[in-house]
């Protein structure tokens, strides 16, 4: 935690690494808590206290009394999964309008915008991206070619600027074949979440975020989705929509690159990946499905079954490189407690050819390069210090520091907040 700086945590593979139990363990140490960049179709999960959580929108620092959390310029909103997500959290004893800051200049998710992410997904056949049908990609899209809604838009004459927005996605619609729709309920509901969303605090967070650094606050910056899914540097096109990288906190927030501390990067002890898309390491065998049931890895918000596969040396370099990462987490160590054999991706064979760099494009013709580590097959769940590791996984944990020359100063041996070992490489 760096004073007067804004430390970024985010993911380095294909999402779903665990970010939100992170951040809700993190989060006592920071003043602010800020989501820069995503929408609905990232669910954090949290559990504690025999309660289970799943965030789309609104940053994981919630839960802790007493900090600021900013739903950054970067983010995209749903207004009605906004309000069930809130009214849920209120439900369950969390004052949000209290906590939650809304950026003026995050862009709104309009119904219509649903309708076009599965028009245009229907039109890719084969090529289907594997879309979440949330309506952020439509979204961003309209973000990029300046025709977008904002935030603060609901405030200056919204009803004429939703109507234009409107009869202009419909007009698409109908050049895409795509007319069999009824938006009564759904824009009924979605107005209602415009005037709840009007109950919180609209702010310019670019403002914000940077007169708390001056007054000596301490900023945790929170991503969505992973590195590999970035726009830019992910597996494109099997990749979201927004930068996702280190990049992206700077961009969604209005953070000065100067401004950033430690970048703390989060990789599962093995590999998964939802929706379509190249996955070198990928598992088809009992192996994967072993590793899938431990690892409940269904997702937060679609509960679609998590490919799974083994670590991918290659990608995490390369999501380290480009984020710049200080400090690694690792998470799910405990999925891998029974089995005999390890395996990591040290390097992929492309074309016969052996290389560490990851490529221009996985989609085809790539071979891991496996080196095996002896497994540990011991419980570790129930663990609270370091000292109490079995040897093979101090092992493993040495080998990945190596590997990825960065330090795990976090390890994660369950789903609850306590099962989080702090290691002696933190500071």
């Amino acid at each position: 935690m760096n004073k007067g700086k804004a430390d970024v945590l985010l993911g380095l593979q294909w999402g779903d690494e665990g970010k939100g139990k992170v951040v809700d363990v993190l989060t006592p140490h920071y003043d602010v808590v800020a989501r820069f960049q995503g929408g609905p179709n990232a669910g954090h999960t949290l559990e504690f206290e025999g309660q289970k959580y799943v965030l789309r929108s609104i940053p994981s620092g919630i839960f802790q009394g007493g900090k600021v959390n900013i739903v950054g310029n970067g983010v995209v909103l749903a207004p009605d999964l906004f309000m069930d997500e809130a009214k849920d959290l209120e439900k369950s004893g969390h004052p949000l309008h209290e906590r939650l800051h809304i950026s003026r200049k995050a862009h709104l998710i309009m119904p219509t915008h649903r309708l076009l992410d599965a028009a245009y997904e229907a039109q890719k056949g084969k090529g289907k991206v594997g879309t979440t049908g949330k309506g952020i990609g439509p979204t961003y899209t309209d973000k990029v070619s300046r025709t977008g809604l904002r935030v603060g838009d609901i405030f200056d004459r919204f009803d004429e600027k939703y109507a234009a927005h409107k009869a202009r996605h419909e007009a698409i619609l109908k050049s895409l074949n795509f007319t069999d729709y009824d938006l009564t309920e759904v824009e009924k509901k979605w107005m209602e979440g415009i005037e709840y969303l009007k109950q919180f605090q609209i702010v310019d967070s670019e403002h914000e975020v940077n007169h708390l650094l001056r007054e000596g606050k301490s900023i945790l910056c929170e991503g969505a989705q992973g590195t590999m899914l970035d726009i830019d540097f992910g597996s494109y096109p099997f990749v979201t929509s927004s930068n996702t990288i280190c990049a992206g906190a700077c961009t969604g927030l209005g953070l000065g690159p100067n401004k950033i501390g430690d970048v703390f990067g989060i990789m599962k002890a093995y590999c998964t990946r939802v929706g379509a898309g190249p996955f070198p390491t990928e598992l088809f065998d009992e192996t994967g499905t072993k590793i899938r049931d431990l690892g409940h890895e269904y997702g937060a918000v679609t509960g679609r079954e998590r490919r799974c596969g083994w670590i991918d040396l290659v990608a995490l370099r390369y999501a380290i490189m480009v984020n710049g990462v200080t400090k690694l987490i690792m998470m799910k160590s405990d999925v891998l407690d029974t089995f005999p054999t390890i395996k990591a991706c040290v390097a992929y064979r492309v074309n016969g050819l052996e290389t560490r760099d990851f490529p221009f494009s996985v989609e085809e013709g790539i071979e891991p390069v496996y080196q095996e580590l002896p497994g540990w097959q011991t419980d570790m769940t129930k663990m609270t210090d370091e000292d109490q590791f079995p040897q093979a996984f101090k092992d493993y944990i040495a080998f990945l520091e190596a590997q990825l020359e960065t330090p795990i100063c976090i390890v994660s041996i369950g789903p609850d907040r306590n099962q989080t070992i702090i290691r002696q490489a933190f500071s």
